[in-house]
């Protein structure tokens, strides 16, 4: 049974998106309120409850606010999201509601956007994969149900394109699997989301997901909200409705500045380049919604994409989030301008579940060698590349040359595969045509039958 609301009229200051009233004894942390203004009607949630000194952090901003003349008024709930068939298809804000006139179906219950955390024992192993229709990824660091596998990339780089081709083309290569797609967008310019809503319309996936768009222009507070939202949602249709869902949250950088932004409002002591000392528990509470449960036959898997702030990868919001999650998919700006799109370097690459999804029966059964002599060739032709820069042609043997040759073939065939669909088999296809510039008894970490089977020299 919900309770009365109460209003207090104590509003004592304002710092940033926060507002702060004393006398309310009876709020409770994460508790939602209506902040009744001379300017009209605003939302808000409880961020820190002190012997009835109260921080409220105002998702529509705290901008033309006379506290003076400003009621808050409790509302005895928490923060929800409706859930249900109806919203599939929907493009929504940072707080749950249709942006572009839509209006909302079937709508099953409110859940709140803290989730529920998933016990520990309760988890089951991942064992099937996620086919992205990228070489990279499918084949060398294969994104396996369940899995949190981030895209680390630097400034400039297409990782919204990136993003969009995941959103149309994911799949579980499985027909009595029911798969969707939940996409959050935090901090985006309005081109941005422009590019990311004709995609999504062009490709048809628009109609097979969930999707959020949070803008530059929002408050901090709503940028805040948007992740919990999409994975609220997420755990609806995975553990509910029995769906895998991928979910792709694109900036987490941006997510993690707004969190330093009310830190500051706050005067939190800073951690590690001002961003607060919690940022850590914070995003392991977000990447943590993902997984497989025993009770479910539905998955989450997320996909978190973060900027590299001058492509470092030590920066505290990657390297927070390396530590989290299990593996990183690295855009690279040298493979960019040499190479093409999508500009992914396999070599600092790496999906750590990659063993679970992958091998006979799942995908085929020298998926793991094949993907170890591309890993193995492909770097001696990068170190060769450099002691050519020292010697000169003149200076390497024949075999270095075919080396040279196949690092060629792989960035441009194999890497550089453009904004097209490939299935794991056209990927081991084209790995092959490359690996075919090499001497096959280069090829010693695959067996010996499944060579024979494949090789077919191009010199």
């Amino acid at each position: 049974m919900r309770l009365a609301r109460e209003g207090y009229r104590t509003v004592s200051s304002l710092r940033g998106p926060l507002l702060f009233a004393d006398g309310l004894h009876e709020a409770g942390y994460g508790e939602i309120v209506t902040i009744e203004t001379d300017q009209g009607i605003r939302k808000g949630q409880i961020l820190q409850a002190d012997e009835g000194l109260v921080s409220i952090q105002v998702f529509e901003g705290t901008a033309g606010i006379d506290p003076g003349k400003t009621t808050v008024w409790l509302e005895r709930d928490e923060v929800r999201i409706p859930v249900g068939d109806g919203i599939l298809g929907k493009v929504l804000n940072g707080r749950g509601t249709p942006i572009m006139g839509e209006e909302v179906g079937y709508i099953e219950e409110y859940l709140p956007v803290t989730g529920f955390p998933i016990n520990p024992s309760s988890r089951k192993t991942p064992s099937s994969y996620i086919e992205t229709g990228i070489s990279s990824i499918d084949l060398m660091n294969t994104l396996v149900k369940g899995q949190k596998l981030p895209i680390f990339s630097g400034s400039g780089l297409p990782a919204n394109e990136l993003a969009a081709q995941i959103v149309k083309q994911a799949r579980v290569p499985s027909k009595d699997t029911s798969f969707m797609v939940v996409f959050a967008a935090m901090g985006i310019t309005h081109r941005e989301a422009d590019f990311f809503l004709s995609s999504f319309k062009n490709s048809g996936a628009l109609n097979k997901g969930v999707f959020f768009i949070n803008l530059a222009s929002d408050s901090a507070v709503e940028r805040l909200l948007t992740p919990r939202l999409a994975l609220t949602v997420a755990e609806y249709f995975a553990f509910q409705k029995g769906y895998d869902v991928l979910v792709i949250l694109t900036d987490m950088l941006y997510y993690c500045e707004a969190l330093r932004e009310i830190s500051s409002s706050r005067e939190e002591v800073p951690g590690r380049r001002g961003y607060p000392g919690y940022m850590y528990s914070d995003l392991a509470e977000l990447y943590e919604r993902a997984g497989c449960i025993k009770e479910s036959s539905g998955s989450i898997t997320q996909i978190p994409i973060i900027t590299m702030p001058d492509d470092d990868m030590t920066h505290p919001v990657v390297d927070l989030s390396g530590y989290i999650t299990e593996g990183q998919i690295v855009l690279d700006r040298n493979i960019f301008s040499r190479v093409g799109y999508p500009p992914i370097n396999v070599l600092p690459s790496l999906s750590r579940l990659m063993n679970k999804g992958i091998g006979k029966n799942l995908t085929f059964k020298n998926h793991r060698t094949l993907a170890d002599q591309l890993y193995a060739a492909y770097a001696r032709a990068i170190e060769i590349g450099k002691l050519r820069l020292i010697v000169g042609d003149e200076g390497l043997t024949e075999m270095e040359h075919r080396y040279l040759d196949f690092g060629k073939r792989f960035e441009s065939q194999f890497v550089n595969q453009g904004n097209i669909h490939r299935t794991l088999m056209d990927s081991e296809r084209v790995a092959w045509q490359c690996l075919s510039s090499l001497p096959e008894t280069e090829l010693y970490r695959m067996p010996t039958d499944y060579v024979a089977e494949h090789y077919r020299s191009e010199v």
